[in-house]
């Protein structure tokens, strides 16, 4: 598939995505706001520096960097796009109106080029692995700075570059410069076509939390308000369809041993809070949620964080952590956040886009992988794709209570996972180091 291929196939397919953003719109109504941003039609203004974001976590990932960035080079004017309205709002928290702000347009040609001429970028960042082959066509095509920052490129995405070589190898050779989070992942860029010279290992920003003292602060009153301070707590943390029942599962033989244990649970998206609290509903559990302001009592065994950008310090106020999207294949989501906050952590076997991060973090004992036997055997067809959700609830809730169980070896997997995260930081200073030159010249 070439490029112009690509984009009559976007065009054929514009009707499908207007169901699929109205289909969003149904669960989330932030979907139903600023169409014209996605399609091209914003009134934006010209500035310096376009940094794309995606959505939440890249967002945060990016917050410090561009800050650093701003502060650094006050007289350049910065938008910041995202896709996501999490990641929007994230934007909106961290920069108010210091930043323009608006989503990036859908890859259509059109779109794109009315997007690139009112902001008129001398340099594009792109957090991660976010790549849009007209948005780089265009961009490179006006004399554009292209960086990839952040990027990160599993085996699977790899071979899905690989598979499409006439789209994707010509949008990857465009790119000025790919920091790149590990040297794995940058070899597979230099088997993709990527010049050695453009590429540099600067590690993952994600290392490179900034944990406010006043979340620390905030998490420490919870668990007091709660009184918990001596009982079970532990996050299920960005989870997602498919991994709800699981984690309930766990808890319900969690509180077999520990009747006052609490389940934090934080789905991974806002329109997956009522189908959480639903499910809960079901496993006969007592749920409170977060968003309604009431404070957890002696009954309640399961919260639902259904408030926004509060997952890092709701970390704080647990024992132990599982990150989600690893128990159905998704990829998974980042482990760093809850190891920063000084919790071991347990994740499933689908977490190839943090793979070199997981193995880090397991090979020191700061986590462990619940239900790798089931995804091995699933995958040689002895199980197929029926995964019994008794298993991987089962393990886990072992693994979680052998741990409160055993203080002294709990507390060495926490500071292990910790160890990991400090050892690991600079990234943050690699990219700054990278991308400063670009924006002073």
């Amino acid at each position: 598939m070439t490029r112009s291929v690509y984009s009559l196939l976007l065009y054929l397919l514009a009707p499908l995505v207007v169901l699929y953003l109205g289909f969003r719109s149904i669960k989330s109504a932030d979907y139903r706001k600023r169409w014209s941003e996605r399609f091209g039609f914003s009134k934006l203004v010209q500035t310096d520096v376009l940094f794309h974001c995606v959505s939440m976590g890249e967002t945060l990932a990016a917050v410090d960097l561009i800050k650093q960035l701003m502060q650094q080079y006050p007289a350049k004017k910065f938008t910041i796009t995202t896709t996501s309205p999490t990641g929007s709002e994230q934007v909106t928290k961290a920069f108010g109106d210091s930043v323009q702000h608006c989503y990036l347009p859908l890859d259509f040609s059109y779109a794109v080029q009315r997007f690139l001429n009112q902001v008129n970028p001398k340099v594009c960042v792109i957090m991660e692995t976010e790549l849009w082959p007209n948005l780089v066509h265009f961009a490179n095509k006006r004399g554009v700075e292209l960086i990839l920052a952040n990027a990160r490129l599993s085996q699977k995405s790899a071979d899905k570059y690989q598979a499409k070589p006439k789209l994707s190898i010509p949008m990857l050779k465009t790119l000025d410069k790919v920091l790149v989070q590990t040297q794995t992942e940058a070899e597979r860029f230099f088997k993709l076509g990527v010049d050695t010279q453009r590429v540099q290992v600067t590690g993952s920003v994600k290392f490179d939390i900034n944990i406010d003292a006043s979340k620390r602060e905030q998490a420490h009153e919870l668990r007091s308000l709660w009184q918990r301070q001596t009982a079970p707590v532990w996050v299920a943390g960005s989870v997602h369809p498919g991994e709800f029942d699981i984690m309930l599962q766990a808890h319900k033989q969690v509180l077999a041993h520990y009747p006052n244990a609490l389940l934090i649970m934080a789905p991974r998206h806002p329109e997956q809070f009522d189908a959480a609290a639903k499910a809960a509903n079901i496993a006969g559990l007592n749920l409170l949620r977060r968003s309604e302001g009431q404070a957890v009592g002696e009954q309640t065994q399961v919260l639902l964080g259904d408030s926004m950008g509060e997952l890092l310090m709701l970390y704080g106020t647990a024992d132990q952590a599982f990150v989600g999207g690893t128990l159905i294949e998704n990829g998974g989501h980042n482990p760093l956040e809850p190891a920063a906050m000084g919790l071991n952590v347990f994740v499933g076997p689908h977490h190839w886009d943090f793979a070199e991060i997981t193995q880090l973090l397991k090979q020191a004992g700061g986590l462990k992988v619940v239900a790798a036997d089931s995804a091995e055997s699933g995958a040689n067809g002895s199980k197929g794709d029926d995964l019994n959700h008794a298993q991987p609830a089962d393990e886990l809730a072992q693994l979680l209570l052998l741990n409160w169980d055993d203080k002294q070896a709990h507390q060495q997997q926490c500071k292990a996972a910790l160890a990991v995260v400090e050892q690991n930081k600079g990234a943050l200073k690699a990219h700054f180091d990278a991308i400063s030159p670009v924006l002073a010249g």
